[in-house]
């Protein structure tokens, strides 16, 4: 009897099938924030401000001056989970298919097993991806994104918006640039993040004004009076957020031993031809400053 094939990747031995999944959205695959890899259940963002008045004239004496003010902000990453059962008997007629048996004597080819993991990852990393963002815990399969958490923090810099377009855009990011507080206007992490329909209006509004070949098919960066926009899809119609890469923060962890991906084949446990894929893993967004963001929203 042949035998049946049944991968199982934990911890480490995932971290390379969930790494991948995760990061296939826009806001991660391009670096836009930052990751922390290892968090399996929670980490403190930091908050450090030394005030202006700690500056003195020197002197013999040590003295000290001003006021420090610390606090911690707790980003906990949700645990999800991807439970999908496929039958063998429907991909028989496919390329797939014809490197494989039915039955109890059934072997899954590796290319199979690699194009089932590979299209789960990418379902979800767009759900990652919208989670980032529009993300609420309280729906199901989600956490808390960058807006559900703007909205809820007097810190944030409000700024009224109005329905995008191609005529308007170039105006609105003014506003944004302009509620850019000093102390992180011309930092090199800082960026102005747009949803999809947002880019593709500044795209054509720079189209009008000669800048087409600037643009192609796969660009998702631009740049505004010399900051970055960053297309993320995930973000919902027209919003748009400024704040530096540092401040916005990603937690999962890739290594631990609840980061899982299994491939059961099940011929050789109940005699089915059916096959699951189960993918176990934990992720959430936060940020250590309120006051060093912009949320533009309508």
């Amino acid at each position: 009897m042949a035998d049946s094939i049944s991968p199982v990747y934990v911890g480490e031995e995932a971290a390379g099938f969930v790494s991948a999944s995760l990061l296939s959205g826009d806001t991660l695959g391009q670096g836009a924030i930052t990751v922390l890899p290892n968090v399996s259940y929670k980490v403190n963002l930091k908050k450090f401000d030394l005030t202006s008045s700690s500056v003195r004239d020197a002197s013999c004496d040590f003295d000290d001056y001003g006021d420090v003010n610390y606090a911690e902000k707790a980003l906990t990453p949700e645990g999800f989970a991807v439970n999908k059962q496929l039958c063998k008997l429907d991909w028989l007629n496919t390329y797939a298919g014809s490197q494989m048996n039915v039955g109890v004597n059934s072997v899954l080819p590796s290319s199979f097993e690699e194009y089932i993991i590979s299209n789960i990852g990418a379902v979800v990393g767009a759900d990652v991806e919208t989670s980032i963002w529009q993300g609420a815990t309280s729906n199901n399969g989600e956490f808390d994104g960058f807006q559900t958490q703007f909205l809820a923090d007097s810190d944030v810099e409000d700024v009224a918006g109005t329905t995008l377009s191609a005529t308007n855009i170039v105006e609105e990011l003014g506003k944004v640039r302009d509620a850019i507080p000093a102390a992180i206007y011309g930092k090199e992490d800082l960026a102005i993040y747009v949803g999809t329909n947002a880019f593709k209006f500044y795209v054509s509004a720079q189209a009008a004004l000669g800048y087409l070949n600037q643009f192609h098919a796969g660009v998702t960066e631009a740049n505004f009076e010399g900051i970055k926009i960053i297309a993320c899809s995930g973000l919902s119609d027209d919003t748009m957020v400024a704040a530096r890469k540092s401040n916005l923060f990603f937690a999962t962890d890739l290594s631990g031993d609840m980061t899982e991906v299994r491939l059961l084949d099940m011929a050789d446990k109940d005699g089915s031809d059916n096959v699951r894929v189960i993918m176990k893993w934990n992720a959430g967004v936060g940020y250590a400053y309120g006051s060093e963001v912009v949320f533009y929203y309508s």
